[in-house]
């Protein structure tokens, strides 16, 4: 089974229609959200009624949490804040309750999903060191562990040397973000994995940043979100 992993979205409905068009154009089999659906970007309705349309599984994030239920909305950057208070206003009922009751790990095909780590995925664990990553090992069963957050993309594996990933090694995975990237980067994430093969890509894939720059600006929005899409930072 041919999966495609996204992540991060943070309502930039640009970069995830250009994404979608790329999945729809390489195929696969069942597409996978790790979070974060909603946040710092202008168009959250939207960005949800594309990926439940699109996604057989979607766990949820801290941004999803907290503009659903108001919960730890003082943790998330200022800006973060900024966004949530006008999300908690464009969303309806239905869809926020829907973000409310996402699960925090889903395992299928193989494969655990969970936004931030698999070690207490509810505090949303930032894995920022190499030797923290290795800890995570200790807190999924299967043999990759797909996750997000930090916006950053990466391979981690439980035997040094492995640089790419194939059969025989344990993984964890970080698919980076469709919305927000922070690796320099401004081009969207998007990750294809083979279940069968273990054949895994990373995709970066342009959009209009101008155009959700545009959007943050006539919703009111922050300029600083505007001007991380251009650096990709």
């Amino acid at each position: 089974m041919r999966l495609a992993l996204l992540s991060d979205v943070h309502a930039n409905l640009h970069a995830l229609r250009a994404v979608l068009a790329h999945i729809d154009r390489e195929g696969a089999d069942l597409l996978v959200c790790l979070g974060d659906s909603v946040g710092y970007n202008a168009d959250p309705k939207p960005c949800v009624e594309l990926l439940r349309e699109r996604c057989a599984v979607i766990v949820q994030g801290n941004h999803d949490l907290a503009i659903a239920t108001g919960a730890y909305v003082g943790n998330l950057p200022r800006d973060g804040q900024a966004a949530a208070e006008l999300h908690r206003t464009l969303l309806s009922e239905s869809e926020l309750d829907f973000l409310a009751h996402l699960p925090l790990r889903q395992v299928e095909h193989g494969c655990t999903f969970v936004h931030a780590s698999p070690e207490r995925p509810e505090d949303w664990l930032r894995l920022e060191s190499f030797w923290q990553v290795k800890n995570q090992f200790a807190h999924f069963d299967t043999s990759i562990c797909f996750v997000a957050h930090s916006h950053l993309p990466g391979i981690v594996a439980d035997k040094l040397g492995v640089l790419t990933v194939k059969r025989g090694p344990r993984y964890l995975v970080n698919v980076g973000s469709v919305g927000q990237p922070r690796d320099g980067n401004p081009r969207a994430c998007v990750a294809f994995f083979d279940t069968e093969t273990y054949d895994y890509r990373l995709d970066r894939v342009g959009y209009d940043v101008e155009g959700a720059v545009r959007s943050i600006k006539d919703a009111g929005l922050p300029a600083r979100l505007g001007q991380r899409l251009r650096r990709g930072l």
